[in-house]
């Protein structure tokens, strides 16, 4: 019990591991971890404090970040509509990369950007910056480069020469399977 309250208060920061999505659009769809996993699914923009760190922490480290230097965050009433945002971005660009055409998702998602950039304010604001790349997605020339990690679910674009990136993230991910498939190898080994 000792530890389970220990990992509650443990302080979480927004680091480059966070960004691995190619565009901020995906950053943000990536802030719900184990997204399908009903026990270990984490919204870390349920938490106040990390929704409200994650500008400052995308204008640092986000793929995209040259397209805004300068990122407010939003105010604490706009959160709902952004999460809508964020959950149309996800629930699209997963279909489009799992292969599928649906015409409602990609509907669903243009509403959302419009109504998003409708309400634009003075200064670029993270749902706006939002919007703006996944827009960018949708045109992307190279669609087959937007991929779903092999371990976590997160969406990310390959950027790699040839197309052959599995995980968001070797270095979180990658690691993980390797140590997994390893484990499991010398669990079935014989003694000598």
């Amino acid at each position: 019990m000792v530890f389970t309250s220990y990992i509650v208060s443990m302080t979480f920061t927004w680091t480059a591991h966070r960004f691995v999505g190619g565009a901020l659009a995906l950053d943000v769809a990536n802030s719900v971890i184990l997204r399908h996993d009903a026990e270990g699914r984490r919204d870390r923009f349920a938490v106040a404090e990390q929704f409200q760190a994650f500008p400052e922490a995308a204008v640092r480290l986000s793929a995209e970040r040259q397209d805004f230097p300068d990122l407010r965050p939003l105010p604490e009433e706009h959160r709902g509509e952004f999460l809508q945002l964020r959950e149309a971005i996800d629930r699209y660009f997963r279909v489009r990369t799992l292969g599928s055409e649906d015409r409602l998702a990609l509907a669903e998602l243009l509403e959302r950007i419009a109504a998003t950039l409708r309400a634009a304010t003075v200064g670029q604001t993270l749902d706006q910056a939002t919007a703006r790349s996944a827009l960018r997605l949708i045109c992307e020339p190279q669609p087959e480069r937007m991929k779903i990690c092999g371990h976590c679910g997160w969406l990310f674009l390959d950027r790699s020469k040839n197309r052959s990136r599995t995980w968001c993230d070797m270095t979180v991910c990658g690691n993980r399977v390797k140590a997994s498939r390893h484990y499991k190898r010398k669990k079935t080994e014989p003694l000598p």
